[in-house]
């Protein structure tokens, strides 16, 4: 008879190590290269909904080659003219299914909408899966933008912003503080405190586009930004305007840019980029050069969305696995090792 898996170590917490040295966000933002995840679902599909087929085997493919992160959507409602329902089932639970099967990728959130949850149900989910998966969630969380979603949880769209805001401080000090005494409109904690905590001293947070707030405000209260694929020149201006956030708020922080692609590979491989919706249509060679240009203008973290594919996505994983993944890491980590070694 086998051994049964052994069970995590639950409950370990060391609040003296920093939210950045957590172990999922060293594995996005602590490596000499550009690092790439990939979206659930991992499909190609046509309509707002995925089958869902084979999201484990390829999430375990995706862990085994190299691939750095596997992220999860946030979708509460199903409106069919907004055209995408994401991964369909409630990110939390989805999180724990795939953190049981897999053991080192990171583990994103692209993204929880905060002011459709309670902060501290959100506190409490999301340190369960960073205890459950060793140290490895990075939380990606916005504002929300389908506002046919928000008059079925009551809450006002022209709210989300000063929502969002509360939302996250209490989130931060229920996870990083014990027995905190916190008064918002949510409720009056005391007495109490939530647990688990997580892993390291709190969970690393990413905000997603601007989640009506400014890039100080971003700066100041978060891990890093996750934004929106845009045309090269565009994105290296912004994040122009992102690092001059950081300078004017926590002048010694280096605050990681990530952003999503929407990708379909081409069978030829030198097929030439055409623009899709959030991203490109092009072949192997063309994406490799690509993402070598994001990572020279800033940007530490690609996530590739294959909804709008023509090929299956197994088919595309490993072309992704065998080719372009090998190739990107090469040139970013040589790159990145000639800047080190210009003298300041």
């Amino acid at each position: 008879m086998s051994p049964l898996p052994r069970e995590p170590h639950l409950l370990s917490v060391n609040r003296a190590v920093p939210v950045e040295h957590s172990r999922g966000y060293r594995q996005l933002f602590g490596q000499p290269r550009l690092t790439l995840g990939v979206l659930f679902p991992i499909e190609a599909y046509s309509g707002d909904q995925p089958t869902m087929q084979g999201q484990t085997e390829l999430a375990q493919f995706a862990e085994s080659t190299g691939f750095d992160a596997l992220w999860f959507r946030d979708v509460p409602l199903r409106d069919p003219g907004f055209g995408d329902i994401g991964q369909i089932f409630d990110p939390f639970v989805y999180l724990g299914h795939i953190a049981a099967r897999t053991s080192t990728i990171a583990l994103g959130t692209a993204a929880i909408i905060l002011p459709l949850r309670h902060p501290l149900h959100t506190a409490k989910a999301a340190a369960s899966v960073d205890q459950l998966s060793g140290g490895r969630l990075v939380l990606g969380v916005a504002s929300g933008d389908r506002p046919s979603e928000f008059p079925a949880f009551g809450v006002g769209l022209d709210e989300r912003a000063e929502l969002f805001r509360e939302n996250l401080l209490v989130f931060r000090r229920a996870l990083t503080e014990s027995f905190p005494a916190i008064r918002s409109r949510y409720g009056a904690m005391q007495g109490v405190d939530l647990v688990p905590k997580a892993v390291a001293g709190g969970i690393p947070v990413l905000v997603t586009g601007r989640s009506g707030q400014s890039l100080e405000w971003i700066a100041e209260h978060a891990q890093g930004w996750l934004s929106y694929p845009r045309e090269p020149d565009l994105q290296a201006r912004l994040i122009v305007e992102w690092k001059r956030a950081q300078a004017s708020v926590r002048p010694t922080a280096d605050l990681p840019f990530a952003q999503s692609l929407y990708i379909d590979l081409l069978r030829d491989p030198d097929a030439a980029p055409t623009s899709m919706h959030l991203g490109y249509r092009l072949g192997r060679r063309p994406l490799v050069q690509l993402l070598t240009r994001l990572h020279a203008i800033g940007v530490r973290h690609v996530i590739f969305n294959l909804k709008y594919g023509q090929r299956p996505a197994s088919d595309v994983m490993r072309e992704l696995a065998d080719e372009v993944l090998p190739a990107v890491h090469a040139a970013t980590a040589m790159a990145q090792a000639e800047v080190r070694a210009v003298p300041a």
